[in-house]
C-alpha cells in the first residue's frame, strides 16, 4: 500500500472511531450541550446529613475544569463551568497566572478565557441559587510568583463570608452555600488534602497501566479518607509527550477510563456502608459517572 493510502487509512480510521466514541454512553461525554431531565435532582448536597465532615463525603470534581480551548492537546472538559456545576460536579481544579491585578485561569499557556473572578462569581451565583451545596476548589499558582497568588486570592475574596479559608476539616453543614479552597504548597488558604496520583496524571503510555494505577490510588483514597485531610484521586492523565502513548489526548484517555472507573466504583454498591474514596476529579465525565460517584453517599 502506498504511503499516500496508508495516510488516509490511518485517518479515517481515527474518524470512524471518534465519530463512534461521541457521547456514546454517561460516562464519558464530549458534547458541550448539557441536557438534563426535568426530575434531575442538582443539589445533590441537600441529602446528606449537617454533621458528615467533608472528608467522609465521596465528591466528584473536574480535572482542569476551564481547559475548554486549545485544541485536543490541552482541552479537558465540553461543558462551560455552569453547566459541570448543574450535572453535580462539586471539585474544581485551576491552574492561575497572576499578571498586574489580575489572575488568569490557564492550561499550560493557552489562556482558558476566564479569570479567577469569573470563576468565583459564576459559582457564587450557583450556590446563591442552590444553597444547601459546597464547591470546593484547588489553585495551582503558575507564575512566577507564586507567592504573591494568596495575597491576589485573599483580595479578591474580601470578607466574603461565604469562602471557607480555615485549615481546620468543616462538617457539610458548615459549608453549605460556601467555596471551600484546598491548600497544598503555595497556595496556602484552606484545607489540606493528599493526592493519591502522584506523577500519573501526566504520563499515559497504556490504559491498562493507568487503570491499574487507578485502583492503587483509589485503595489508598479508602484508606485515608476521614481525617483532617481532603482525598483528592486524578482520574485523568495524556500520553502527549510519550513514544507509545503520542495519540492518547485527555479525550481519549477518558473515552476508556471513565467506562472502566464507573464499573469499578460500583462494584462497591453492595456494601454496607459503601466506601468514601473523597475527590475523584475527572476528565470528560458523563451524567452517570458523576451519579455513580454521588451515590457512594447513599446506602
Amino acid at each position: 500500500m502506498k504511503a499516500g493510502h496508508k495516510c488516509l487509512l490511518f485517518y479515517f480510521t481515527l474518524l470512524s472511531v471518534t465519530l463512534l466514541c461521541h457521547g456514546k454512553d454517561g460516562f464519558f461525554n464530549d458534547d458541550e450541550n448539557l441536557l438534563l431531565p426535568g426530575s434531575y435532582n442538582v443539589p445533590w448536597m441537600a441529602g446528606i446529613e449537617d454533621f458528615r465532615a467533608l472528608s467522609l463525603i465521596s465528591v466528584p470534581g473536574s480535572h482542569e475544569s476551564m481547559a475548554l480551548y486549545g485544541g485536543p492537546e490541552t482541552k479537558c472538559q465540553s461543558w462551560s463551568l455552569k453547566d459541570q456545576l448543574r450535572a453535580g460536579i462539586r471539585f474544581l481544579d485551576l491552574k492561575v497566572v497572576g499578571l498586574g491585578d489580575t489572575l488568569y485561569v490557564m492550561q499550560g499557556v493557552m489562556y482558558q478565557h476566564n479569570t479567577l473572578k469569573d470563576v468565583l462569581d459564576t459559582v457564587r451565583a450557583f450556590l446563591s441559587e442552590f444553597k444547601t451545596e459546597a464547591v470546593l476548589i484547588r489553585i495551582h499558582p503558575e507564575s512566577f510568583e507564586k507567592n504573591t497568588v494568596n495575597q491576589m486570592v485573599q483580595s479578591l475574596i474580601g470578607n466574603d463570608q461565604n469562602v471557607w479559608l480555615d485549615s481546620g476539616m468543616p462538617n457539610i453543614g458548615q459549608v453549605r452555600g460556601k467555596i471551600v479552597f484546598l491548600q497544598k504548597s503555595t497556595f496556602t488558604l484552606g484545607i489540606p488534602f493528599i493526592e493519591t496520583n502522584g506523577e500519573s496524571i501526566k504520563k499515559v503510555s497504556n490504559v491498562k497501566d493507568k487503570d491499574n494505577r487507578l485502583i492503587k490510588q483509589l485503595n489508598q483514597a479508602m484508606e485515608s479518607f476521614g481525617g483532617d485531610n481532603a482525598v483528592l484521586t486524578y482520574s485523568s492523565g495524556s500520553g502527549l509527550g510519550t513514544f507509545w502513548g503520542m495519540f492518547l489526548t485527555p479525550k481519549r484517555v477518558a473515552e476508556k477510563v471513565n467506562p472502566w472507573l464507573n464499573q469499578y466504583i460500583r462494584q462497591f454498591y453492595p456494601n454496607q456502608p459503601r466506601p468514601c474514596f473523597g475527590i475523584i476529579a475527572m476528565d470528560f465525565p458523563g451524567i452517570d459517572l458523576i451519579h455513580t460517584v454521588i451515590n457512594l453517599n447513599w446506602w
